[in-house]
C-alpha cells in the first residue's frame, strides 16, 4: 500500500514514516509538511492513502483536502491528528474524506490505513457517536426513492444513524431483529455499502449533510 505523509511537524511525519514502513505492507511514497505540499505530492504520487495532520500553518489540511477532492473525487484521505474538535469532524465528513482518527489511536493507523485504501470510510467509535449531534438536523431533501428506499427502511436508516442497536431498533419499530437484519442487509445492498458504520456516515454526509 504506497501513501504519501503530511504533517507540519516534520518531526513527527519523519517518525510515522519510519514506523509505519516496519510493517512490510506500506510503502511511504513520500512526506510533507503543508496543505499546498499536500496537493502537490498528491498530483505528483497519486498514493492509494494520503495521511495527513489538518492544523497547519497556511493552507489547512482540510482545505488541501477539498482542494484535491475537487479534481480527484476517489482520493482517499485520511486525517490523523490529535485534535477531536466538532467543527473539523463535520467538515471532514461533508468535503468527502474518507476517515478521522486520533494520533493517540497509534494501533490503529495501519489497520485504518488498509481499510480506507480498500474503499471503506473509518471513523473512531467516539466520533460516530457524536455525529447526531454534530450534524444539521433539518430535514433533507435527500431522494430515496432514487435508491428504491421504502419508509421502512428511511426509518432503519434514521435509528441505525442514531447509534440504535439491531434490538434497539427492533423494540422502537416492533419487528423482529431477525427483521430489522434482514432489512439492514437490504439497504446496505441497495446504497452499496459494507455496514451499519458506513450507512451512519452516509446518513450524514449524503442526507443531513445537504
Amino acid at each position: 500500500m504506497k501513501i504519501v505523509i503530511v504533517d507540519d511537524d516534520n518531526l513527527v511525519a519523519i517518525s510515522l514514516k519510519t514506523i509505519l514502513e516496519a510493517n512490510n505492507r506500506v510503502e511511504v511514497m513520500a512526506i510533507g509538511n503543508s496543505g499546498k505540499e499536500a496537493i502537490e505530492l498528491y498530483k505528483e504520487y497519486n498514493p492509494e492513502v494520503l495521511l495527513m495532520d489538518i492544523r497547519m500553518n497556511g493552507m489547512t489540511g482540510l482545505e488541501a483536502a477539498e482542494e484535491i477532492l475537487k479534481n480527484n473525487t476517489n482520493a482517499n484521505i485520511l486525517f490523523l491528528t490529535t485534535f477531536s474538535d466538532d467543527e473539523y469532524i463535520v467538515k471532514a465528513l461533508k468535503i468527502g474524506a474518507r476517515g478521522y482518527i486520533l494520533k493517540q489511536d497509534f494501533n490503529g493507523i495501519v489497520p485504518a490505513l488498509e481499510a480506507v485504501a480498500g474503499g471503506q470510510n473509518v471513523y473512531g467509535a467516539e466520533i460516530i457517536s457524536r455525529l447526531p449531534q454534530l450534524v444539521n438536523t433539518s430535514t433533507s431533501s435527500f431522494d430515496y426513492t432514487s435508491y428504491e428506499i421504502n419508509e421502512k427502511e428511511k426509518e432503519i436508516i434514521e435509528l441505525v444513524a442514531e447509534g440504535l442497536s439491531n434490538k434497539e431498533i427492533s423494540a422502537r419499530l416492533y419487528l423482529s431483529e431477525g427483521t430489522v437484519r434482514n432489512y439492514l442487509s437490504t439497504i446496505l445492498e441497495k446504497l452499496i455499502l459494507r455496514d451499519r458504520t458506513q450507512l451512519a456516515v452516509f446518513y450524514f454526509t449524503k442526507i443531513k449533510g445537504e
